[in-house]
């Protein structure tokens, strides 16, 4: 990635136009030990998959950038790896997180909240 890109104090150290093969990448980044999150561009509401509006980006501390880089150069997730995977999902498998877990790994959150941190107010 020649520009990469940075949000909020994190950077991109890797891009797809999938949430499903982004997912794998932060999986296999959080393996090695460092913290990653999804951030996706995706407009949810219309499903666009085209250009800038369909990019998903996994995002590390820019202190963890040259090591993560190193974990999704090691391993890249091939076309076959995404189908196996893709067909050994189980549809009907309980949640891994909470919505709030999940919103702290995803920037694609099914829940909003506008709770002020600390306040106790809902």
């Amino acid at each position: 990635m020649s520009d990469p890109k940075k949000y909020e104090g994190w950077i991109a150290v890797f891009s797809s136009g999938t949430d499903f093969e982004a997912d794998l990448v932060r999986d296999r980044i959080d393996d090695a030990g460092i913290s990653a999150v999804v951030l996706t561009q995706r407009d949810h509401a219309f499903n666009l998959t085209v250009g800038d509006l369909a990019r998903v980006h996994v995002m590390v501390q820019p202190e963890h950038e040259e090591e993560a880089k190193k974990v999704v150069a090691a391993a890249p997730v091939s076309d076959a790896e995404l189908e196996a995977a893709a067909l050994a999902a189980d549809i009907n498998a309980p949640d891994a997180h909470t919505p709030a877990e999940e919103a702290a790994l995803d920037s694609g959150a099914d829940e909003l909240t506008f709770d002020i941190p600390g306040s106790g107010e809902e």
